[in-house]
């Protein structure tokens, strides 16, 4: 039979998609990427453990909302046709928003969902729930919720703004001569960016970077974390110690820059105060850091000395502020930067997140692309993002952010489209305990994953390879036509089309809609677009070259904020209350919270190697090599990492000998709040007392509150918030014990269907 191939965009890179017009026959990398990401593979699941048509809970079909929510995950679907099922879905909108308001419905859809600027599931979920009167929103991410709040309050520039507008890769590779990394730099993780890449180039930037005399030292507790770099095994949670160490053996060695400290801070009294001990009786030197970090304190002293003799670059991951407290990192690494002085200079002071995602320090500025606009909420209730456990076991109660004292609305109906909870959220046996509060669950959904088995509603959700779209992310060269590879699958129907049929039932198809199809909205949005971008192809140019790259130089990077400030600290001043860099912040200081200090601080964290007993062991959930977060767990390249359907937990040689395992062993990794099966892989590249477990297998319970089948860290993580002020997710504080699984182990269920029944 003869195939075609189709040019697509995922958030892990474009892909050329054969098929003979029913199954996906190869999938070949873009022919510009340097370096494809193999998940590309997985697409060939396209049609594997989806959901055919929509399907309704039994019970919640024959008795209606809030019928034995806690069968939600264990109980037949009953399958229907769309009428049916928009119906019943349109009936409930109005009576939850006509009987509680609109503020009972929580709209969380918060996940990667497409690469294409319309056909992009939250924000249609948010337009549409807008054009009905407004939902429950939630406020930051998983990936950085901590350094997004802490950040302006240090610099007065938004999160997103530090990143666009710190060191990229050229300056770094030009300028810089030492880069001292909390964190590393993760390749796998830069497999993948928001609206995808058309190029992976961490891997060819950081050898040029070597190439070029840049030095790397990687504090981490895994090896891998920045490869060809100087490792500095630390112990979890305890960069915010060695950065304490490491500016304290600036401040006793006269090595700290003491004119830009006063000229560019404030604060920085307070902070040497605390450094030397005079507040606490504790000097931060760098004995007391190694005893707490495990980090030689003679490398922490030396290490001070060089980065004061070279143009130094403190980068920190976003993985280290996920942690207790995880605003304190940040913080202290914004100090560190500060008393070195060389903040706003070239290649040097501080940066976030390199190598978290593909496209940071790309050298592309922010740039827009065609998107659907959302409209406005009439709802003011919100939530931090990581709180939906919070919100739904806690309605009607107070807590603390940013500041402000908020109320957590009742809610009654939870609408989801284009992320999955019970991936990326953390205690999802706590979570699955909240989930039954809520009336009613809505979701959107291609595939039987945790959160469709575990929903009211599943409407079918086509993927991004059976519609049309525009893709490319804001800060990349390229913008992609997204072509149509195949017919969707079974009944299913994409996000537009879903929300329109319900708009239409609701009485708010012209505010959804505004008279156009998908297709139309395509085109108008394109078109719009284009009338102040003339030198990008028009749409059916588009169309017909596939691709277009932007031309080298033609998006500059942003300018950097915090070089006008050093430059001119007067008539460039900041945006903090004191217009300075923020070593010490009043306004912290007045939310007066117990849980974040008004200046860098290391706080010793509730679960961490220094305090453990029962569970002696530190996990780290980081980020898979094989998938982007849960997506296409079930495709090849996931699949073929696994052992018998099971993700591998990494463990050194010497934790594994204590208990007597050896590789491929299936464990049980466990701790009071829940335990998941794995299969045990020897490493010697990561500290003792460290296992390491990487997220993203599709949760597989026995039961409610039984053993997970299939490797899923976030049985084991915390859910509690990093601190008063940001409340964000705190996974990577956690302790757990491994030990030998005996017996028959349960059959995996993950990729299955759930029993479905006839109308």
């Amino acid at each position: 039979m003869p195939t075609t191939r189709h040019l697509t965009l995922t958030n892990w890179g474009a892909y050329d998609v054969e098929t003979d017009g029913t199954e996906i026959t190869a999938v070949h990398p873009f022919a510009k990427d340097p370096d494809p990401s193999p998940i590309g593979q997985s697409l060939k699941a396209v049609r594997r453990s989806r959901v055919a048509r929509p399907s309704i809970r039994e019970s919640w079909y024959r008795n209606g909302p809030g019928s034995n929510n806690d069968r939600r995950g264990y109980e037949p679907f009953v399958e229907v046709d769309w009428d049916v099922a928009l119906d019943m879905v349109a009936v409930e909108l109005e009576r939850v928003r006509t009987e509680f308001g609109n503020q009972a419905i929580y709209g969380g859809s918060y996940g990667w969902a497409s690469a294409g600027r319309f056909h992009h599931a939250v924000g249609q979920v948010h337009r549409f729930l807008n054009s009905i009167g407004g939902y429950t929103s939630s406020a930051d991410n998983y990936s950085i919720a901590a350094g997004i709040v802490i950040t302006p309050h240090v610099f007065g520039i938004s999160f997103d703004d530090l990143v666009d507008e710190q060191p990229q890769f050229a300056e770094i590779a030009e300028d810089t001569e030492l880069v001292v990394s909390f964190g590393g730099m993760p390749i796998k993780n830069s497999q993948v960016s928001y609206g995808g890449q058309g190029r992976h180039l961490l891997s060819s930037r950081l050898e040029t970077c070597r190439d070029r005399g840049v030095r790397f030292v990687n504090f981490s507790p895994l090896r891998e974390d920045l490869i060809e770099s100087e490792w500095l095994p630390m112990r979890p949670n305890t960069d915010a110690a060695v950065m304490l160490g490491l500016s304290h053996s600036l401040l006793v060695s006269g090595d700290h820059d003491e004119s830009f400290l006063a000229r560019a801070c404030v604060g920085w009294d307070r902070f040497r105060s605390y450094l030397l001990g005079e507040t606490d009786g504790i000097p931060k030197s760098a004995e007391w850091a190694s005893d707490i970090s495990g980090v030689e304190a003679d490398r922490i002293r030396s290490l001070a000395a060089e980065m004061a003799r070279a143009r130094t670059l403190v980068t920190v991951s976003w993985s280290v502020q996920r942690s207790d407290h995880g605003e304190q990192p940040y913080w202290a690494a914004s100090a560190l930067a500060a008393m070195l002085g060389q903040i706003g200079q070239p290649g040097g002071g501080i940066g976030f997140g390199y190598g978290a995602v593909g496209l940071v320090g790309h050298g592309v500025g922010y740039h827009e692309l065609p998107r659907l606009p959302q409209g406005s909420n009439a709802v003011s209730n919100f939530i931090p993002v990581a709180r939906i456990s919070d919100l739904l076991l806690h309605g009607g109660e107070d807590f603390d952010y940013d500041g402000r004292r908020l109320t957590y609305p009742e809610t009654r109906l939870v609408y989801w489209a284009g992320g999955n909870p019970f991936h990326h959220h953390q205690n999802l046996n706590r979570l699955a305990r909240a989930w039954q509060i809520p009336d009613t669950v809505v979701v959107h959904e291609p595939f039987w994953n945790a959160l469709a088995r575990r929903a009211d509603v599943v409407l079918p959700a086509t993927t991004t390879l059976e519609r049309n779209d525009v893709g490319g992310s804001t800060t990349d060269d390229f913008i992609f036509w997204m072509e149509q590879v195949i017919d969707p699958v079974g009944d299913a129907r994409n996000d537009y089309d879903i929300f329109a049929g319900l708009s239409r039932r609701l009485g708010a198809e012209d505010r959804f809609t505004e008279g156009r199809t998908g297709a139309e909205w395509i085109e108008h949005l394109y078109e719009r677009f284009h009338a102040h971008h003339r030198d990008f192809p028009t749409l059916d140019e588009l169309r017909g070259l596939g691709h277009f790259q932007i031309p080298d130089g033609w998006i500059p990077p942003a300018e950097s904020t915090l070089a006008a400030f050093v430059a001119d600290p007067e008539g460039s001043p900041l945006s903090t209350p004191s217009g300075k860099i923020e070593l010490y912040s009043e306004a912290v200081a007045g939310f007066g919270y117990s849980t974040c200090p008004p200046h860098p601080t290391w706080i010793e964290p509730e679960e961490w190697i220094g305090n453990a007993t029962e569970y002696p062991l530190h996990l780290i959930s980081n980020q898979p090599k094989t998938r982007l977060h849960s997506q296409w767990d079930h495709g090849e390249t996931s699949l073929n990492a696994k052992v018998d359907g099971r993700e591998q937990v990494g463990m050194h040689p010497g934790d594994a000998a204590e208990r007597g395992l050896i590789h491929g062993d299936l464990v049980r990794v466990f701790n009071d709040r829940g335990a998941t099966l794995a299969s045990v892989t020897i490493r010697d590249d990561l500290i003792e007392r460290v296992v390491q477990l990487p997220t993203g297998a599709w949760w597989d319970p026995v039961g409610p509150d039984g053993l997970d089948r299939s490797g899923n860290p976030n049985v084991l993580t915390r859910d509690v918030g990093t601190s008063q002020l940001a409340q964000g997710p705190s996974a990577q504080t956690c302790l757990v014990q491994v030990e030998r699984f005996t017996g028959e182990p349960p059959p995996m269920e993950a990729h299955d269907f759930p029993v479905l029944l006839a109308h």
